[in-house]
């Protein structure tokens, strides 16, 4: 039920805007009435967005709230207003090696350059990585990611500071024994809950390839029994599904399905190595599964894409990511929601596959099933928290507007945000951060990063075999 709108001064309202909203009247494949398995999103004109406490209360027209009394007013004319970019796979302190091993395969790229850096990570490497990225996030438009990395707490912290929303897993391999799964549990149970509700928690196992079948097992386990989603990487690319087949005469979707993880809560990031053979085995998962997808990287190492258009044929939520920017050089989510657009079209050999307003909503309601935030954030509605960004569209690039889906897609970058919301909270508005120190970020980390990209010692955090 929408709940009715409360009385009293606002805490913020915009007003002015055109507002994107899901078509409710249908409901759709995953789940809720919010949105349809179609892609249905609608554009408000001179709409009004009125938040207390967190929430959106009603979305409404400018006219209606002329005399409301608010705490804060945002005036948007001249721009649309969207929920929050979701970012559903990064490694954010990784932008700490943006731009470091290019043009190299996947081999390469792992064992002889991010590996090794890897093990010289220190937790003050991750801190200042990830403030970093959650002002590039901020910057472009995304509220909410989710993150599968190391030294997770200085990850949470940094997400408390900047005001964003986040899932977080703290990665582990089997090769660290049971310690690294009890971490990852550790973590996830004592974070889970925090930044004042904005912070949810993950286990987070690497692969099948590094996190063997009986901790996979048991992370399902772990799973079930705390309400944890899982987070990892499967499928990959194309050779990593042809290893598994030859090693273990299973597909990596097969491996997840028999240690149970198909029965509980899990986001698969990237999947561009899952087969035919595996979409049944995915319709029948009794969890709640969805598909990551970071399109520039797969485009860098010359891999397949994810089979967005059969996973969404048999009811499978495909969120927008990024990977981390040391192979997508930039958390750029509005580009993944462009390129993804454009590389469905080209794989699929349709050009009315996938149109601008379904990239649309893989970016903002998908995106939020993906994270399993699917009921509380992606839809400017009644009662959903209020993540929203304004988006300018006076730019001569952006003009003149005919079809505002194809301009937000096609023609819109995330540079054309402006002002960026999460739980109510205006975090950069008019194009001004307001939660961040960019230039002493900075500053910290360009001092960390001879020590940081010193590979002269020979260690592997792993091996990559695929």
């Amino acid at each position: 039920m929408t709940p009715p709108p409360a009385h009293g001064p606002a805490d913020l309202v915009i007003t002015g805007c055109t507002a994107l909203v899901h078509d409710d009247a249908a409901g759709n494949a995953f789940g809720d009435t919010t949105g349809t398995a179609t892609g249905e999103v609608r554009f408000l004109r001179d709409a009004a967005i009125v938040v207390r406490g967190g929430r959106i209360d009603r979305v409404t027209t400018t006219r209606a709230v002329a005399d409301l009394a608010a705490a804060e007013r945002v005036d948007a004319r001249g721009q649309a207003a969207l929920p929050g970019l979701i970012n559903c796979h990064t490694h954010t302190p990784m932008v700490a090696l943006r731009g470091l091993a290019e043009d190299l395969p996947a081999h390469e790229w792992f064992n002889d350059w991010i590996w090794p850096i890897e093990s010289n990570l220190t937790e003050r490497v991750v801190a200042l990585g990830a403030r970093l990225a959650c002002a590039e996030m901020i910057r472009g438009g995304v509220t909410c990611f989710a993150d599968h990395y190391f030294s997770m707490d200085a990850v949470a912290d940094a997400v408390a500071d900047s005001g964003l929303r986040a899932n977080l897993g703290a990665a582990f391999f089997s090769s660290q024994g049971p310690d690294g799964r009890a971490a990852s549990l550790e973590f996830a149970l004592r974070k889970r809950g925090a930044a004042d509700g904005r912070i949810t928690t993950s286990l987070a196992p690497h692969a099948p390839y590094t996190v063997d079948d009986a901790d996979l097992a048991a992370t399902a386990e772990l799973a079930r029994e705390h309400g944890l989603l899982v987070h990892l990487h499967a499928a990959e690319n194309a050779e990593q599904t042809d290893n598994s087949l030859a090693r273990h005469g299973r597909t990596p979707i097969e491996v997840l399905h028999r240690a149970g993880l198909l029965d509980v809560d899990v986001l698969i990031a990237h999947g561009t190595g899952i087969l035919d053979r595996d979409l049944p085995v995915l319709r029948q998962a009794t969890g709640r599964v969805a598909v990551a997808s970071a399109p520039r990287g797969y485009l860098k190492f010359g891999w397949d894409t994810t089979p967005v258009r059969a996973l969404r044929e048999i009811g499978i939520p495909v969120g927008l990511a990024t990977d981390g920017a040391a192979s997508n050089n930039s958390l750029d989510v509005w580009e993944s929601m462009a390129l993804t657009a454009l590389v469905q079209k080209s794989t699929e050999r349709d050009p009315a596959w996938l149109t601008a307003r379904q990239a649309l909503d893989h970016a903002t309601l998908q995106s939020a099933r993906a994270v399993g935030l699917g009921e509380q954030i992606g839809s400017l509605a009644p009662g959903r928290r209020a993540d929203i960004v304004l988006v300018d569209l006076t730019g001569p690039h952006t003009q003149p507007v005919h079809d505002l889906a194809a301009t937000l897609v096609h023609s819109a970058r995330s540079a054309d945000v402006r002002t960026t919301i999460v739980d109510g909270r205006v975090l950069m508005r008019d194009g001004r951060l307001l939660t961040l120190d960019v230039p002493e970020i900075v500053r910290e980390l360009n001092a960390e990063l001879p020590s940081l990209i010193d590979r002269s010692h020979g260690k592997r955090i792993q091996d990559y075999e695929g």
